[in-house]
């Protein structure tokens, strides 16, 4: 299919706190858009603000979809489930005759909503929970057993990512690689994608999470008091794993003092930005359009140049 013909749909992606979602306020205000969430942590519907999903002022600016559509005790939650709901909005979107804005830092959910996923079955609820109740130690012992090259490649000590290759060799019979070397779905080649990277300076981006998360520790502590009050929601959800949710879940409980809270929730962020930095240099196409711009008139030039050729 001629690219030219194909319906453009804007990404704006980067780290935690990088102002992606300002960017995309921006183009949505200037370009009729509709603003798609894909950031895996502001799909719950629990913490809008330690996820920093857009205020309530900013999605009545312009319609906002898949934020906090998703409550926490929802531990099914995965890639291939936002990039089915991330497929509808955007034809929504286009049926609107509006333009679909995705945004936010999870490579994982852009590879799959444009690439694909392995077509890995589901795996036996009772095989899932045996393997998930196996110590870390145990579980990667295991592993190297039935998936040597896994169980190398993998940190020992990562409890979900060997969890998930044990039940898969366990569950199919076959490694996670072998699967992963299939794809299914992917939108990519029916969409043509407009992106802008944002890769600010490191001290301007830490400075920027530093003080957003002090302001978290106090604004926070209320949304945090009652998930930690829910009895409904496991234990291993991903929720109680984003970043800021132990750190503040401790200062609620008074297990710390408020500096340190901070403290260790901004080098959690910061580490987190790193990871996502050095993916989003690396990763992506090489045509995807990179920007060390700080501004959000400056970037926005930048990608209605992009948006317009």
């Amino acid at each position: 299919m001629n690219i030219e013909t194909l319906p453009k749909v804007a990404l704006i992606a980067g780290p935690t706190a990088s102002g992606k979602s300002a960017l995309a306020l921006a183009i949505a205000a200037r370009h009729d858009g509709v603003v798609i969430n894909a950031d895996s942590a502001q799909v719950y519907a629990d913490l809008r603000i330690l996820t920093a999903r857009p205020s309530v002022e900013e999605e009545a600016s312009a319609p906002h979809r898949l934020f906090g559509h998703v409550d926490a005790a929802d531990a099914s939650y995965s890639a291939a489930r936002w990039a089915t709901e991330a497929t509808l909005a955007i034809r929504d979107t286009l049926a609107e005759g509006k333009l679909p804005i995705l945004v936010g830092g999870t490579g994982l959910y852009t590879r799959t909503l444009l690439d694909g996923i392995a077509p890995v079955p589901a795996i036996d609820p009772d095989l899932r929970e045996q393997v998930r109740a196996l110590p870390v130690a145990e579980a990667h012992a295991a592993l190297a057993q039935l998936d040597p090259q896994a169980a190398q490649k993998l940190n020992a000590a990562d409890t979900t990512r060997v969890a998930r290759a044990l039940e898969v060799v366990r569950g199919t019979g076959r490694t996670l690689a072998d699967w992963q070397t299939e794809k299914i779905g992917g939108i990519g080649d029916t969409i043509d994608v407009r992106t802008l990277i944002l890769i600010p300076d490191r001290d301007w981006l830490n400075a920027r999470i530093d003080q957003r998360f002090a302001k978290m520790a106090d604004t926070s502590r209320e949304e945090i008091a009652t998930l930690l009050a829910r009895t409904d929601i496991p234990q291993d959800a991903p929720i109680r794993r984003a970043i800021g949710v132990p750190e503040i879940a401790a200062l609620v409980r008074g297990e710390t003092s408020k500096p340190d809270a901070i403290a260790a929730g901004s080098l959690a962020t910061r580490r987190y930005a790193k990871r996502q930095y050095t993916w989003l240099r690396h990763q992506p196409p090489a045509a995807w359009t990179r920007t060390e711009a700080l501004n959000v008139p400056t970037r926005l030039q930048q990608f209605e140049t992009i948006l317009l050729k």
